[in-house]
């Protein structure tokens, strides 16, 4: 059975300052179909959205931020135990911190805590702990956070569903002869260095972070798969069936 880590940020969560229902709701349903047949760890963003649907607070201040995620998560885990519920899923809370991942110690407790849950069926749901943490609420990124997960729960592949459909050979919003990357084994340095542009005002990312997190996989010898988590079409054909139709599978090269 293979071990997959999803990652959904706030983007495709959020909608008009809400969370998207009926898009967490496709979520948790191709979650469930997945686990059938692999172990399955979701890497979810949205917790500060979710505050922001009780308190209307100023984005801008790290502090506010902070207490719109102590707002939220709560909220958010109770929106995905309740959908979970109807295909008898467990789910389980596990926040961790930028620093968690950079102690040895740390990441083995967080790797056996992950274990033991999915031994047991439970999907463990991950977020950075914004109410403590401030480096991922001022610079960082999910999609980094997901990638370290994949890399330290040795899981086989982090899918990560956005409002990034696919890796392109150029910018698809200026360029309407942008053409799909289907397969890369390697991300080009520049890329790697072009500013961070998300379109979401709740998210921290962006195409740059995305590539980030492949290429971090990609020297670890691990794959990963971006594509749209506003229509899931994709990533289904891909993850279920072994059909890639759209979507960019990041892969390291074959001898």
């Amino acid at each position: 059975m293979k071990r997959v880590v999803v990652k959904v940020g706030s983007a495709v969560l959020t909608q008009d300052g809400t969370i998207a229902l009926e898009r967490m709701q496709a979520l948790v349903n191709f979650l469930a179909s997945l686990k059938k047949n692999n172990e399955v760890i979701l890497v979810s963003s949205g917790a500060v959205s979710a505050g922001y649907t009780k308190l209307k607070l100023d984005r801008k201040s790290i502090q506010n931020k902070q207490a719109l995620a102590a707002i939220g998560q709560p909220k958010l885990m109770r929106k995905y135990a309740k959908k979970f519920a109807v295909h008898d899923i467990m789910i389980a809370q596990v926040l961790v911190t930028a620093g968690n991942l950079k102690r040895d110690d740390d990441i083995q407790r967080i790797k056996n805590t992950i274990d033991t849950l999915l031994s047991n069926g439970v999907i463990p749901i991950v977020n950075e702990n914004d109410a403590t943490a401030t480096e991922e609420l001022e610079v960082g990124d999910n999609d980094q956070l997901s990638a370290y997960i994949a890399k330290h729960t040795q899981a086989d592949m982090l899918v990560i569903l956005s409002d990034i459909d696919a890796y392109y050979d150029s910018d698809p919003r200026k360029n309407s002869n942008a053409k799909v990357l289907k397969v890369v084994n390697q991300i080009p340095h520049a890329e790697l260095q072009k500013e961070v542009t998300p379109n979401n005002v709740f998210a921290t990312g962006g195409i740059v972070t995305k590539l980030k997190a492949a290429d971090y996989l990609l020297a670890c010898g691990k794959s990963m798969f971006l594509s749209s988590g506003f229509d899931l079409s994709d990533v289904k054909r891909f993850m279920l069936y072994d059909n890639h139709i759209g979507g960019t599978l990041f892969t390291p090269k074959e001898d």
